[in-house]
């Protein structure tokens, strides 16, 4: 899922290529230093005044880049890519100017809604750059050199096929071959090595960027975004981990008995860490194409929602009309006709477009659009579900002050999404007329097994990601201590191992898109969390009675209504107040996630303990 608008996250070549502009310009330019010419110290008045003008700057620039972006995600040509990365840098550039300036108004005793909208211009960039002129190019040179390598990495294999790293992971997904596997696993993680160096200066030039906006390493601005101490954000994601980690330890249990069973000893072991190549994805933070391995005789449910949709005449519109219903169905207003005219839902066959499934905010109003190459898949139909979400939410912060105009934090857009998908249960396929009958209880436990290993097998790589960057950025974590550290946390989270030897010549981080790219990675453990507390909560104000992984809430106006109210919050409010609109409490809370997980996680005890399993690692 992307979502551009306001929530794109531009790579770093170009979000740093114009910043030295930028910043030389606020030197030169009298009109734009604001109060480096002033010798007295800044006013209230001034810091209203730049706030007021920064929000209609970015949200012009916002517009004119959204169109940019959209065309060229439909039309990929030179020309547009040129065009969408002029504006990119616009937008940036402008940014990384009122970050800078937003920093020396910090101490203003501004009134809460000002102050909030500061504390968002100050904290947005993800990668700070400093003022120096010459180490500003650097940074943008060593940003654009690490995208380089991650989107040109191949790995070749000795017959001459050199393969790239989507082709790689489909490897990965569908081999049982432990020697092809780990070919591939080392292969890939090859095109890493050359990105050490220079993730190692990165940090060092983005760490001074943050110092230059009052923060004191780039760790601390990272965790500055959650309306929280940076000290009681952390502690906050390791009380969550520690409520879900019990579940998480008993699939990992049984998973590495499964796997024990089907590779034998000598590829995987009966205690200990699992091998990072075995677990059906390039990074092990996924465990979904597992399933067929580890699943037990009787998870068949008896129903294949691809097979359903093609015998009730779904075609791709219809499959996007039914989530739209959903959403009416809870009260939500119907979708603009913009909508159906601008949006893309099927892959054309005269052009090159970005298919990967968006969704998109034009104008910051009313023109909502979703852009994917529908499939007339399971898998599509949910996923448009899940795209609808994100529109529905833009379109119901529309009335907010632009800076307001995104989530409560950056973990809610996903979990709405996610929530809805969530109520697409064998109920809700009955209700709308795919199904006849709904599986009675003994086919829920493949069904959760199933989205098990998927949700609750990324929560610890979700959580560890950052925790190695914010130790990296502290300084905690030295250079030469670079691939050791990132091992240790992955085992500690994890539980899984490098299936090689692996020392301080790899760059094992690298070979994850979102390190190099520098797009923080926590938002994605928040979603995980928070798309099953507000699952639950919604239940719980539709009425439901029956187990929480069984509730729907299709149809159910009284739900709606209550989370169309935290929606249309948008970034306005601290995160506790808009979450607890919804679930009535101010702190997130993972006990959702096991009250959902319950029949599962007892199935998986019994499980371990009848093979007389050793749990942990």
């Amino acid at each position: 899922m992307m979502l551009p608008s306001k929530l794109t996250l531009v790579s770093a070549a170009i979000a740093l290529s114009l910043v030295s502009t930028a910043c030389s310009n606020n030197k030169e330019n009298s009109d734009q230093g604001q109060i480096e010419n002033h010798s007295e110290k800044p006013t209230i008045a001034e810091a209203k005044a730049f706030i007021n003008s920064a929000e209609a700057e970015l949200a012009a620039i916002s517009i004119e880049q959204n169109r940019a972006e959209w065309i060229y995600s439909n039309f990929i040509t030179d020309d547009t890519a040129a065009l969408s990365a002029k504006v990119a840098e616009k937008q940036i550039a402008t940014s990384v100017q009122f970050a800078t300036q937003a920093a020396q108004y910090a101490e203003l005793p501004l009134d809460e809604v000002n102050k909030r909208k500061l504390n968002i211009l100050r904290s947005s960039l993800v990668l700070p750059a400093p003022l120096d002129p010459a180490k500003n190019a650097e940074l943008a040179k060593i940003s654009s050199e690490l995208n380089g390598l991650y989107g040109k990495g191949k790995y070749c294999f000795e017959d001459g096929r050199c393969l790239t790293q989507p082709e790689l992971s489909a490897i990965m997904g569908e081999s049982a071959d432990p020697a092809l596997l780990l070919e591939v696993w080392q292969g890939w993680r090859e095109i890493a090595k050359p990105m050490r160096p220079l993730f190692e200066r990165e940090v060092e030039l983005a760490n001074e960027g943050a110092k230059d906006l009052g923060y004191a390493t780039l760790s601390e601005l990272w965790r500055s975004q959650y309306d929280m101490q940076p000290d009681e954000f952390s502690a906050e994601l390791d009380r969550l981990w520690g409520q879900v980690q019990p579940l998480y330890e008993s699939l990992h249990c049984y998973v590495r008995g499964e796997l024990n069973q089907k590779y034998g000893d000598n590829v995987v072991a009966e205690q200990g860490p699992i091998p990072a190549h075995l677990l059906g994805n390039m990074w092990a933070q996924q465990w979904g194409n597992v399933y067929n391995t580890v699943a037990p005789d009787n998870a068949d449910p008896g129903y294949d929602v691809t097979e359903l949709l093609a015998q009730h005449g779904y075609d791709e519109i219809k499959m996007v009309q039914q989530a739209e219903q959903f959403f009416s169905s809870l009260g939500f207003e119907p979708l603009p006709e913009t909508f159906w005219q601008r949006s893309l839902f099927v892959q054309p066959q005269d052009r090159d477009v970005v298919c990967h499934a968006s969704a998109w905010d034009l104008d910051n109003l009313d023109d909502i659009r979703i852009k994917m190459c529908i499939q007339k898949t399971a898998e599509d139909f949910t996923v448009i579900h899940h795209e609808l979400g994100h529109n529905y939410y833009q379109r119901a912060y529309k009335s907010q002050p632009f800076i307001f105009k995104n989530s409560a934090n950056d973990g809610f857009h996903e979990a709405i999404g996610d929530t809805i998908a969530l109520s697409i249960t064998p109920s809700y396929l009955k209700q709308i007329g795919l199904l006849d009958e709904v599986p009675d209880a003994s086919k829920d436990i493949g069904l959760l097994l199933k989205q098990a290993l998927d949700k609750v097998a990324f929560m610890p790589f979700g959580l560890m990601i950052d925790q190695w960057r914010w130790k990296v950025f502290s300084g905690e974590i030295q250079p030469q201590d670079y691939n050791k550290a990132w091992w240790e946390l992955r085992q500690k989270y994890q539980g899984v191992m490098a299936p090689t030897e692996r020392n301080e010549t790899d760059f094992d981080p690298g070979a994850k898109y979102h390190v190099p790219g520098n797009v923080p990675y926590t938002r994605y453990f928040l979603a995980h969390i928070l798309q099953f507390q507000f699952h639950k909560a919604l239940c719980d104000i539709a009425g439901n009675e029956g187990p929480v992984h069984r509730c729907s809430i299709y149809g159910n106006e009284q739900a709606g209504a209550k989370l169309n109210t935290m929606l249309e919050m948008g970034q306005s409010q601290p995160w506790p107040q808009a979450l607890a609109v919804v679930t009535g409490k101010e702190q997130m809370d993972a006990s959702a996630v096991l009250d959902y997980f319950a029949p599962l996680q007892t199935w998986l005890d019994e499980q371990n303990q009848n093979a007389n399993r050793q749990c942990g690692w």
